[in-house]
């Protein structure tokens, strides 16, 4: 029997990062981390309206690149714009038929990656445990 298609949760570190002023700009690729472990272990549960078992992405740009996956959350750097690394990844998963959910306040981004079919969230849905 095939597993079952789980959904791909895109987080936009930069932006959800910025979204707290919690003296991240001081270390961005420590912001990044903190980031990525209070999303791990929330692959099974889901995120916001979105039933686990998810596929957790974090993609991480800048002084961020380089920052490690950790199991539950797959880390992409982008080796430009975070924001085209996303909407690529948006793209695939519309190829692949497979529900995408982004989280970020890009208004930009959220009317880019709306066009291949992913919904958006805003950062509160991370950030909100």
């Amino acid at each position: 029997m095939a597993e079952p298609i789980r959904p791909m949760i895109v987080v936009d570190g930069a932006n959800v990062v910025g979204s707290v002023p919690d003296g991240w700009w001081r270390d961005r690729r420590g912001a990044a981390e903190r980031l990525r472990d209070a999303l791990a272990g929330r692959a099974d549960g889901g995120v916001a309206d979105v039933a686990g078992p998810v596929e957790l992405v974090l993609v991480v740009e800048g002084a961020a690149r380089g920052v490690e996956s950790v199991p539950g959350v797959r880390v992409e750097s982008a080796p430009g714009s975070g924001d085209d690394l996303i909407v690529e990844l948006a793209r695939q998963a519309e190829r692949d038929g497979r529900p995408c959910v982004v989280i970020t306040a890009d208004r930009e981004l959220r009317e880019r990656v709306e066009r291949h079919g992913a919904r958006c969230l805003g950062p509160r849905a991370v950030r909100g445990r």
